[in-house]
């Protein structure tokens, strides 16, 4: 499969889950140590460190190290990124200058 929709998968894969939806709720706010994190969700640490996983590897969620604790925040990069991949992906070729289709009436042109 190609690595560009393996890549965009992975935005979908980070918002199709209600945990992950619950964990950016919170991140909204601001920067989150996982401590915090655990305390505001049902989730083991074992969980919660399976959801932030697939939230950093989406680019949606950025991560730091401070000491024994990550702390995770939402990424502007990602973001931006994921909005701009629904867009595209939910925009009509109809609406795009050049469709770049070579049919007529509903067969191939020849």
């Amino acid at each position: 499969m190609d690595n560009e929709l393996q890549k965009n998968a992975k935005v979908f894969k980070a918002l199709c889950d209600p945990n992950r939806l619950a964990i950016l709720e919170l991140l909204r706010s601001g920067e989150k140590c996982a401590c915090v994190l655990l305390e505001q969700l049902e989730l083991t640490q074992s969980g919660l460190s399976y959801h932030m996983k697939i939230l950093c590897e989406s680019g949606i969620v950025a991560s730091r190290q401070d000491g024994k604790w990550t702390h995770y925040r939402l990424s502007g990069e990602g973001r931006e990124r994921a909005m701009e991949l629904l867009k595209r992906l939910t925009t009509p070729y109809a609406e795009q200058q050049d469709s770049g289709c070579t049919c007529q009436g509903g067969r191939m042109a020849t």
